[in-house]
């Protein structure tokens, strides 16, 4: 009888054994589904906190096991920097890519807020090897776009209109990042897309049950953060440009017509022929009578945006500026003319 339990005994811790190298072969093991992704390990970190980005990156099976292994780990130290992890690693080689140097030191760029696609292109090509043509390129590639429009919730088929001049304008976070020198235009991309994705992420059931488009709520952010420096003003601005879309007037905005020239606001002057352009951007081309632009004429602050979606609720058409940016709104043509005068009498018009 004693053998027989010594043999019962042993069979189940050998069952059980079999069990636990089971589970630590599984949970260790690869995910197999050939995604590649980024993480950036910031200053303050910890392997904790990038275990949730792991986790939520689809790059490890469990957050809870993940954190169980790190204790069987001694002496293990989280460099900070850029790491590209492919699920086909398993979770030791993922741990032990965190504790090396990234390949390359990272670069930092920023892009500001309230700039244009040729601005992004020019700060992409300056801190990279990437050229403009290949980035060009890529704006019209109809594979990649709608790749896009399948990933991200908030990008629709509204890009694809021809009528575009960039279709990714609008839609690349602006803000200050971290890059691989030799990192590709797709990974740049990615990450600004990425970016807005999070920032947008408290207002998508606001915008999914509103009765305009994520596309239209950007092109009027892009606008406002344009035509107005304050969250207050910017708030002022939608809500005139709503009224005006409300009422079929035109929206009149000098900042469309000069991007829809292409020339950057203060560059020079427009020609009559520009102010006068029939083009899907001009909003002072009597075509585009209560119409908004075909799209974004900027990459807006997540404020111009939250702006498009909170606008100040008047009875105001009509706004002008004054030279130091302060905004003035009126109710009819006639207070809009005489607030120009009003303006111009104390000085305060702006002149190129």
């Amino acid at each position: 009888m004693k053998k027989l339990a010594m043999l019962i005994t042993l069979f189940t811790l050998l069952i059980l054994a079999l069990g636990i190298s089971g589970v630590y072969i599984y949970f260790t093991s690869p995910m197999g589904n050939n995604k590649t992704t980024e993480i950036e390990v910031k200053k303050g970190d910890t392997f904790s906190t990038i275990g949730t980005k792991l986790k939520e990156k689809g790059m490890i099976r469990s957050l809870a096991f993940y954190k169980i292994y790190l204790k069987t780990k001694k002496n293990i130290s989280l460099q900070t920097g850029t790491y590209e992890i492919n699920d086909k690693m398993s979770l030791g080689e993922i741990v032990d890519t965190f504790t090396k140097e990234p390949n390359g030191k990272p670069i930092t760029v920023t892009f500001k807020e309230g700039k244009n696609m040729r601005s992004v292109i020019e700060v992409i090509t300056s801190h990279t090897t990437i050229k403009e043509t290949e980035i060009l390129t890529l704006l019209q590639n109809k594979e990649y776009l709608n790749n896009l429009i399948n990933k991200y919730w908030f990008i629709s088929n509204e890009i694809l209109d021809p009528n575009i001049y960039y279709s990714l304008e609008g839609y690349l976070y602006p803000d200050t990042y971290q890059f691989d020198k030799n990192t590709t235009i797709e990974q740049i991309f990615s990450k600004m897309l990425d970016n807005l994705e999070w920032k947008l992420k408290e207002y998508k059931e606001i915008i999914q049950k509103g009765s305009y488009t994520f596309h239209q709520i950007l092109t009027i952010a892009s606008m406002a953060e344009l035509e107005a420096k304050t969250i207050e003003d910017r708030c002022g601005v939608a809500g005139v440009f709503y009224n005006r879309l409300a009422n079929k007037m035109s929206l009149g905005s000098d900042v469309t017509t000069y991007y829809g020239a292409k020339v950057d606001m203060g560059e020079r002057d427009l020609y009559k022929s520009e102010l006068n352009a029939a083009n899907a951007y001009n909003t002072r081309n009597m075509n585009m009578v209560g119409k908004l632009p075909i799209g974004p004429i900027c990459n807006p602050d997540i404020t111009s945006i939250k702006a498009s979606l909170n606008p100040t609720k008047t009875n105001n058409l009509y706004f002008v500026a004054d030279k130091n940016g302060k905004v003035y709104f009126t109710k009819t043509n006639k207070e809009h003319e005489q607030m120009i005068q009003k303006l111009k009498s104390e000085g305060l018009w702006y002149t190129y």
